[in-house]
């Protein structure tokens, strides 16, 4: 499975109808059907965090907002979208909130911390790819990341949800209370956008 495909939302009907099913019992207060939606959804949710605020500091516990906001707006749970939709809505909010928050209040990591802690550590691999690859690989990751970071916050979750989560058109119009053609808009001009800051790489 690609890094790509790892947050991808599972939108068989199955996974809908089961996401339905939770809410109606979430509804009633059952807090394992709560459990159960948390566990299904939460690595998704915070995948999209990392990649909107380009590090994991507050992933979890934005997604765990995420998620108690889903707790005490079950009540007024209307099934008029896919429940994926409604939860990333949510997210969304959070997630503006966060990156304007950390626009007023910037900080600057510890010096040499970034680098140390970039890359989770990673035991030996008799198929792993050799050292200069890697480097490489990992230096294109991080610039794609980087260029993601420096788009405007719309255009930036735009991105996410279409390359990462795999969400249609509608679906991102949805979320971010846009008409389709504006979301196609968006889009483009962020993949002219990201194109332009990679060229160095595209070029290679």
């Amino acid at each position: 499975m690609s890094e790509e495909s790892h947050f991808q939302t599972d939108v068989s009907p199955d996974a809908a109808a089961r996401d339905l099913l939770w809410m109606t019992r979430i509804k009633t207060g059952d807090t394992v059907a709560l459990g159960e939606l948390i566990e299904a959804h939460q690595q998704r949710v915070v995948g999209a965090v990392i990649r909107m605020l380009g590090d994991d500091c507050d992933a979890q516990d934005i997604a765990q907002q995420v998620f108690i906001r889903v707790w005490k707006s079950a009540p007024r749970y209307e099934p008029t979208a896919k429940f994926t939709t409604w939860l990333y809505k949510i997210m969304r909010n959070l997630v503006f909130n966060e990156v304007r928050r950390r626009r007023r209040h910037p900080t600057r990591p510890i010096e040499g911390m970034a680098e140390e802690g970039a890359r989770p550590l990673q035991t030996a691999d008799v198929n792993a790819k050799s050292p200069a690859t890697t480097m490489l690989d990992d230096e294109m990751q991080a610039a794609i990341q980087n260029a993601i970071e420096e788009l405007p916050e719309v255009q930036r979750m735009a991105i996410v949800l279409r390359r990462y989560d795999e969400f249609s058109y509608e679906e991102i119009a949805d979320i971010l209370g846009l008409s389709v053609p504006a979301v196609k808009s968006v889009l483009f001009r962020a993949r002219t956008d990201l194109r332009e800051r990679l060229r160095r790489y595209l070029e290679a």
